[in-house]
């Protein structure tokens, strides 16, 4: 559960009369725009804003991935367990301008993921899953029927080729989205077939931010979007809005202030003419629906109540009349086909703000966020009625628990045990949809307000997301083993809790024989143990086990990630140099960790030791964004500089010019970060790689580097390459994406003074995490002395 001050500072953070006229303008308007994305982030938060508080919109945000391919600047959380926090902060971000999410991809396992750059759609949407891919946007489209589709990116070269990818889906998507014959699949689950009325594509270009370089000018502007004047009820424009949506985008290091911003946004009507606004020719009214009379009568009185805010009787008055003229409309078949969900999303939105007008407050929350198949926790749901009458609550629940009745709320506070079945599945936060309106997760809790005669229904959501949680978890330390072969080593496991060490068994392979003893596990490695990567499992009294990372940041509160718990062991043939190392970390890689693993025992400089004295070091290794991370490195550069040139050997890993990178300070001599980004990097693992030195000593020794050291590589090779490098650097490595001129950026190294400067663009620290032996060999060349 949140702790008191969590609750309170939440409470705090949407003050009533913020939530009330929020939920108020939700009622402007019947129209439906949906903006489509490859990732979190991708959102065009400032112009979705204006759309949405002031023009009445309903917002959906489509996204087709996780980000779980992406970066982390606020910490370790790489994969799956970024694709939790990503979806998190997605969810936050969307609270703020009061958003709906469409979830196309459903983790690093699902096909549709964050597979890292990619530089063509056709190709992304190969790996995707062409169909699977439009069949979920299909889908999409199908239940949350927009009016308006507007993708943020254009499908054009020099652009994401993730974006570029959701671009073309979002467009091959609309007349199959309106085909009965598409997807008939989807009819059975209640899904008809939708026409989406109108296409934009953005008037601007997306290659002006550093990143991307769209090669050919955007299409002509055909409308423009433009706020009338700031968000009312927080007084911010929406320029600014848009940036406090952004802000919850931390581990993207999204949200900044800036002096001034748009209050325009030209768009492009795929097929049309000039237009005088983006509504022209919807049903932005009820009565644009049909049932002119009542739907009228309707929008009157919603009219009403907007003008009433916030004297609540006046404007629970007025919503009654709304409720009353759309529940006596009387729709034509076809009317009913076309609009009748408009109607009945008003209904909800209606007694959304009849609650808030109404001062019902209610809260959900469970004793534990997590519970194991066959355990029980409480769901604690507290009241205050305000207006009401009565308060029955109705707990919404997953497949994975057994039901439970609705309960009349009598008392300030209910308690509802909520218990899991046998068989329910353990997961990660990869939910399908998000809902503003609440109902979202595995538990949350329909109430129903008996008020004057009349019944509001609104849902509301626990504090924190209830996750299935498994049985056993586990940690092991290490859980990955770096072994130099050949080996007759023994090597010790601690497993915790230790009251689980009897129960629990890991199967070992020739050559690696495993011992399980009171302590743990002592792994015997044989001389004849092969060359490669070994993966062991754990069980528990012969049931899997797991390991459990927990995600906590104050932006997203708490989740976690969970994934089947293996031993992961990587045997190969590996020299380390006579050296001593130093690591400083940037927070955004495990560099210094696989050092460790790998035997090199490195120095951790934090910022007491580096200010320390480093004279005895031979090699430092700065880690990725480190420079734009760490104010104490930045002071600490010119220090760094003299131990280079008096003998040290300083190894920077890839930054971005906007981690305080500048070319002729950072490092010791001239280094350019090629920009944009996309045309310095090359996003094929595969792709071939020539050794422009061999005889260099960073490829020579002590492992010899060769060809076959780049196979099995995930993700890309490598990006933010150098693009312009003083003359005393040599590159070591040329490279390049098919079609492309050979990129020499990615390894060069200079001797300055005594001692050598190496930068590499090489996603050396992804490849170690995914045990790629080649990556190891070569970092442990980087670690010799000059």
């Amino acid at each position: 559960m949140l702790t008191d001050r969590e609750r309170l500072r939440r409470l705090a953070a949407m003050p009533h009369l913020v939530a009330f006229h929020r939920a108020l303008t939700r009622l402007r308007s019947s129209v439906t725009v949906m903006n489509s994305g490859a990732h979190p982030d991708d959102e065009h938060n400032d112009m979705l804003a204006a759309l949405r508080h002031e023009m009445g919109a309903r917002i959906v945000v489509a996204c087709s991935t996780r980000g779980e391919g992406g970066q982390n600047t606020l910490g370790p959380e790489r994969g799956g367990a970024l694709g939790v926090l990503r979806s998190r902060e997605m969810e936050e971000a969307a609270r703020v301008i009061d958003a709906d999410i469409a979830w196309l991809g459903h983790g690093p396992d699902d096909p549709v993921h964050d597979f890292g750059f990619s530089k063509s759609g056709p190709d992304t949407l190969a790996r995707w899953g062409e169909e699977r891919t439009l069949e979920r946007l299909v889908r999409a489209y199908r239940q949350f029927r927009p009016d308006i589709v507007i993708p943020t990116f254009l499908d054009v070269p020099g652009q994401h080729g993730h974006h570029r990818a959701m671009t073309r889906a979002a467009e091959a998507a609309l007349a199959l989205a309106a085909d009965p014959a598409a997807f008939p699949e989807h009819a059975r689950e209640g899904l008809a077939p939708w026409r989406v009325s109108k296409f934009y594509l953005p008037a601007w270009s997306g290659g002006d931010n550093g990143y991307y370089d769209d090669e050919v000018p955007p299409p002509p502007e055909t409308v423009r979007i433009v706020a009338g004047g700031d968000d009312f009820a927080t007084g911010l424009p929406f320029h600014r809005l848009g940036e406090v949506s952004r802000a919850f985008h931390a581990s993207q290091n999204m949200g900044h202030w800036h002096v001034g911003g748009s209050r325009e946004w030209p768009l492009h009507l795929v097929g049309g003419g000039a237009e005088a606004s983006i509504f022209e020719g919807l049903p932005t009214r009820l009565a644009d629906c049909g049932a002119a009379g009542e739907l009228a009568a309707a929008d009157a009185a919603i009219e009403r109540a907007l003008a009433a805010f916030p004297a609540r009787d006046a404007v629970l008055d007025a919503l009654r009349d709304a409720k009353t003229a759309l529940r006596a409309a009387k729709l034509s078949e076809s009317e009913r086909a076309g609009h009748g969900h408009r109607i009945e999303r008003k209904l909800a939105e209606i007694d959304a703000a009849m609650a808030l007008a109404a001062g019902i407050s209610v809260q959900a929350s469970v004793s534990s966020a997590d519970i194991v198949p066959r355990g029980q926790v409480d769901l604690v749901v507290e009241v205050e009625r305000g207006l009401a009458e009565s308060i029955t609550v109705t707990p919404q629940l997953s497949g994975d628990f057994a039901p439970v009745a609705a309960q009349a709320c009598n008392e300030v506070r209910t308690v509802l045990p909520l218990r899991a079945k046998a068989d329910a599945a353990i997961g990660n936060a990869f939910a399908p949809a998000w809902s503003s309106l609440g109902g979202n997760g595995a538990v949350s809790v329909l109430v129903e307000a008996g008020m004057a005669g009349d019944v509001l229904r609104f849902f509301v959501d626990v504090e924190e997301a209830v996750q299935v949680s498994p049985a056993h978890s586990l940690a092991i330390s290490p859980d990955a083993l770096i072994l130099k072969l050949p080996s007759d080593e023994r090597r010790r496991i601690a497993i915790k809790p230790a009251a689980a060490i009897e129960h629990t068994q890991i199967a070992g392979v020739p050559g690696l024989a495993v011992v399980m003893d009171g302590e743990g596990a002592e792994l015997a490695v044989g001389n004849d143990l092969a060359p490669g990567r070994y993966q062991l499992p754990l069980k528990v009294d012969g049931v899997e086990a797991y390991s459990t990372s927990p995600i906590a940041y104050p932006h997203i509160g708490r989740t976690r990630f969970v994934r089947p718990l293996t031993l992961d062991v990587l045997a190969l043939d590996l020299a380390l140099p006579e050296a001593r190392a130093g690591y400083i970390g940037g927070g955004s890689d495990r560099v210094g960790l696989w050092l460790e693993r790998m035997g090199a025992d490195p120095v951790m400089l934090d910022e007491t030791a580096l200010a320390g004295d480093i004279s005895g070091l031979d090699t430092i290794i700065v880690g990725i964004f480190a420079y734009g991370t760490r104010p104490d490195l930045q002071a600490a550069n010119e220090r760094l500089h003299r131990w280079v040139r008096n003998g040290g050997h300083l190894v920077t890993l890839y930054h971005r010019p906007t981690d305080k990178w500048v070319a002729e300070q950072t490092p010791p001599q001239k280094v350019v970060i090629g920009s944009p980004s996309l045309r310095w990097r090359v996003t094929n693992p595969a792709a071939p790689v020539t050794l422009l030195a061999p005889d260099h000593p960073l490829l020579a020794g002590p492992n010899r580097i060769g060809a076959a050291d780049f196979d099995g590589w995930d993700k890309e090779r490598g990006l933010y390459f150098a693009s312009e490098w003083d003359a005393a650097y040599e590159p070591l490595l040329a490279m390049n994406d098919e079609g492309e001129k050979p990129l020499q950026g990615a390894l060069i190294s200079a001797e300055i003074g005594k001692g050598r400067h190496t930068h590499t663009s090489l996603v050396l620290h992804h490849q170690l995490d995914r045990m790629v032996p080649g990556a190891f060999r070569l970092m442990a060349n980087l670690l010799q002395p000059a």
